[in-house]
């Protein structure tokens, strides 16, 4: 099968520029001006942008939390990554307390068969790692699986301690793999929580007030000195205030390779969004929770000045009848988590580019190359290049979108983004050069997406 894409606007993180692509069968080929060649299918993207597919590298599918799992399996999760324009993910496979990291993925790789729509990796969460489950992280290396996750938050449950933390670092600077940390001081926390229910404060939005910024600085802070002790990178999760992003400024000022990312939650959602009457506000408890508004233009400047080099989702979503209800009357019963994969690129495109805050270059890199780059997928994704996969969305910029539950392919029951008209949507997803989705619809089966073994972030960036 062969197609080719003419007269579109290409945009990746460095080049801007009007061209024809060829792809065949699951590659890009040839890439040129005016190319006449024959083509099973010819499409015409006169006035369109034509980009490498989005890479959403924070998702949380069929994960087991809170005594529920969140609602999107593979095979919903990735159709609707699809819709919203991205074409590769990389989930988190949660290592059991007392099991082995390989019985981990082997369930996550049960979770994915024949589900999946599009591309896949994993990540790997790591709850127990005496020194004798070291060689399971190498092993995991040698699979693919090149990146590792840790916690600050949740004590009893994913937390694990410093001494913990700086065995996987000291371990991953050997290997050339990452440790992504979930930073947040969770022991004081949860003082501070049970401070707040012995006080009867019980609603939604105590989560969040619960959860101070400083309880991030001062984990993202702990989390930079302990891998610069282990001489190895670290890569920040979902970082959500100010507070944070100074800790991360001042590491990358000392040379340090910190990298952090940050979610359209973040950017666009605010402390005051949540003043719902009754339980409404459960539909935005997620962690880090929301912050006060004026974070927004301080994370904007980050991602502008490349202290935030990603933007991914956090998608782990539940829904609001019988899951997040799960804690009515007890916010600590809330499952954490909110839906996010398909929106992530309407709403940089519209909330960054089209209000002049991020480049469309800017755009592409925050949302698709970089992913690849720290992650192990460039330049097979991330980019439009002969020889690269092709992944490739051609965006309409022009096409106004509303966002809705009533519209969205993620099975939750509400949006957190409900009733916002952005500007800019796709126009057609191709998936190692299969389109996957043409004018709103979904023309491929579940079950094609791969599983994709990554390259470490040393091999990466060599």
């Amino acid at each position: 099968m062969s197609t080719l894409i003419k007269n579109g606007r290409i945009i990746t993180a460095e080049q801007d520029y009007r061209a024809d692509i060829y792809i065949e069968k699951d590659l890009i080929t040839t890439i040129g001006s005016n190319l006449n060649m024959h083509a099973d299918s010819v499409i015409d993207a006169k006035g369109k942008y034509v980009i490498p597919g989005g890479i959403d590298v924070h998702t949380h599918l069929d994960m087991p939390f809170g005594g529920t799992t969140s609602c999107d399996d593979f095979e919903t999760g990735t159709r609707a990554a699809a819709f919203g324009g991205t074409t590769c993910i990389v989930d988190f496979a949660t290592q059991s307390k007392g099991s082995r990291m390989r019985n981990a993925l082997d369930i996550w790789w049960k979770k994915a068969e024949g589900k999946a729509t599009i591309d896949y990796g994993l990540h790997m969460i790591v709850t127990d790692l005496p020194e004798a489950h070291l060689e399971d992280m190498s092993d995991m290396v040698r699979e693919g699986v090149t990146s590792f996750k840790l916690f600050m938050a949740y004590p009893n449950v994913l937390m694990a301690d410093d001494a913990t933390i700086f065995r996987a670092m000291r371990h991953t600077a050997k290997t050339g793999a990452l440790v992504c940390m979930h930073a947040e001081n969770g022991s004081v926390i949860d003082l501070i929580v049970q401070q707040a229910l012995a006080e009867g404060k019980t609603a939604p939005i105590f989560h969040a007030l619960t959860r101070p910024t400083t309880a991030e600085a001062e984990a993202v802070n702990r989390s930079i000195a302990l891998a610069e002790m282990a001489g190895a990178p670290v890569y920040i999760v979902h970082l959500s205030c100010n507070d944070a992003l100074e800790k991360v400024a001042e590491a990358r000022d000392k040379g340090l390779p910190v990298y952090a990312e940050t979610c359209p939650q973040y950017l666009f959602l605010s402390l005051d969004d949540m003043n719902k009457p009754g339980f409404e506000d459960a539909k935005v408890v997620f962690t880090p929770p929301l912050r006060e508004k004026w974070n927004h233009e301080k994370l904007w400047s980050g991602l502008k000045k490349n202290t935030l080099q990603v933007v991914s989702t956090d998608h782990c979503p539940f829904c609001f009848k019988e899951q997040k209800e799960l804690g009515k009357n007890n916010f600590t019963k809330i499952p954490n988590g909110g839906p996010g994969i398909e929106h992530r690129l309407q709403l940089m495109f519209d909330g960054g580019v089209r209000q002049g805050r991020i480049s469309l270059n800017r755009w592409v890199e925050l949302t698709s190359t970089t992913p690849a780059k720290m992650f192990g997928l460039y330049p097979r994704k991330g980019t439009i290049a002969v020889g690269s996969d092709a992944d490739i969305v051609i965006w309409d910029p022009e096409k106004d979108y509303t966002i809705s539950v009533k519209t969205h392919h993620m099975a939750v029951d509400y949006s957190m983004f409900e009733g916002r008209k952005v500007k800019g949507n796709i126009d057609t997803v191709f998936s190692r050069g299969e389109k996957i989705i043409q004018n709103d619809r979904f023309l491929s089966k579940a079950g094609r997406g791969n599983f994709v073994k990554r390259d470490t972030y040393a091999g990466a960036w060599k």
